[in-house]
């Protein structure tokens, strides 16, 4: 059973989300739907966490990697102010991120996760260091990038959001969570979005149903189990095809230790590329403000033209950390919908199935949150799904 409220013109989403909710365990999810600057479908479901209470209107999720469109949005947002530039290095604003050579890497070259600073595995050796804030500032700061900036692609999957969330400190001259208040929540009446959840929210929020990462596999003794030279040869092949294995590894499995994501430490931490608290409704009013030109009941947050430039796509070469193509625009990916065509789309999907996107070419914006799920980095089939459905909907009232 959902709650909520959907137009009959969309009702295929709010199946869709239905058929997605386990029917047993403590999982649940939220799907809200803007088309035409309107809201079309605001529907949620299931269990929030292991003590069966059942999602609300008000229920946040943890939202892995879609943290990182919401990221990215404050950005535009600053630069369309006029306080930087998207070529602008990154050190004018963050002096200390110069250091080790970084002096040259670019506003755009930081979005567009062409900096080389992906390795986190470089970076500590306990994935506890991530809840803090300045010690994290700090190592990114003294990083040395994995390849030459501006060469390549490779997907900054923990790392993007102490980059991103130290350059907008910078630039905007206080703390990220008073710059996402001020920018976004506070002009877009926004219901639920946190990074680092206040102490008096924690009461709303959905725990994941397996929160506990880690620890990374020790892979030098995996491979000295097994027959070594099928290890060596299946790591050749795939060489062949410039698909290195260690720098997946090196970007997305910090955890040499348990690390628990529902603990309240973690939730209340700022971690700006995996921990956001949101509301599939607060996702989708970001995103609808993108899709109606930077303008969105009558609050303007960036030019049309600007949207136009988020829009473009800046790579089209395989990433070095997912192996794949991921279409990057400043700071989002290309919207996956299994199969159906959305070249003009953009936004951010996460780990265990999460994600928002935008297609201004269909004046639409999606947004699903849940707490269940595994898969790819990029999340599941879950979203995918969920886009589809939205843009057929959109696509029959177009005929």
């Amino acid at each position: 059973m959902l709650d909520g409220t959907v137009h009959p013109d969309f009702a295929e989403v709010a199946v869709t989300l239905a058929r997605l909710i386990p029917r047993e365990g403590a999982a649940g999810s939220a799907v809200c739907v803007y088309h035409r600057g309107r809201a079309v479908v605001d529907v949620w479901g299931g269990i929030r966490d292991r003590a069966g209470h059942p999602w609300q209107a008000d229920t946040t999720a943890p939202s892995f990697s879609t943290t990182k469109g919401v990221l990215s949005t404050l950005v535009h947002i600053l630069v369309d102010q006029g306080r930087a530039a998207y070529d602008d290095p990154v050190a004018r604003y963050w002096p200390s991120f110069g250091a080790r050579g970084k002096d040259g890497i670019t506003i755009r070259q930081a979005l567009c996760h062409e900096a080389g600073l992906y390795r986190i595995r470089d970076l500590i050796d306990d994935p506890a260091e991530m809840l803090d804030w300045q010690h994290m500032l700090d190592r990114i700061a003294g990083a040395d990038p994995a390849h030459r900036p501006g060469e390549a692609h490779g997907y900054h999957a923990l790392t993007y959001g102490w980059l991103i969330g130290g350059l907008i400190e910078g630039i905007a001259g206080g703390p990220l969570q008073r710059v996402l208040e001020e920018e976004l929540v506070r002009p877009l009446g926004l219901d639920g979005m946190f990074i680092g959840m206040p102490r008096d929210q924690l009461h709303r929020r959905a725990e994941l149903t397996r929160g506990v990462t880690g620890p990374a596999p020790d892979r030098s003794a995996r491979r000295q189990r097994s027959s070594g030279r099928g290890a060596d040869r299946a790591a050749v092949v795939l060489g062949w095809f410039g698909v290195r294995l260690d720098e997946f590894h090196a970007a997305l499995n910090p955890f040499t230790r348990a690390f628990d994501w529902n603990a309240e430490a973690t939730v209340r931490a700022i971690i700006p590329a995996a921990n956001g608290q949101f509301t599939a409704r607060s996702l989708a009013r970001m995103y609808a403000m993108l899709a109606g030109g930077g303008e969105l009941d009558g609050v303007r947050l960036l030019s049309a033209a600007r949207v136009r430039e988020i829009a473009e796509v800046r790579g089209r070469t395989r990433d070095r950390v997912l192996f794949i193509p991921m279409h990057w625009r400043m700071g989002y990916h290309r919207v996956f919908t299994l199969g159906r065509p959305v070249p003009g789309a953009f936004g951010h999907y996460g780990y265990g199935g999460s994600g928002a996107f935008c297609d201004p070419g269909r004046a639409l914006a999606v947004a699903l949150t849940l707490n269940s799920g595994a898969g790819t980095p990029m999340g599941n089939s879950s979203m995918p799904r969920v886009a589809r459905a939205a843009i057929r909907c959109v696509d029959r009232l177009r005929g």
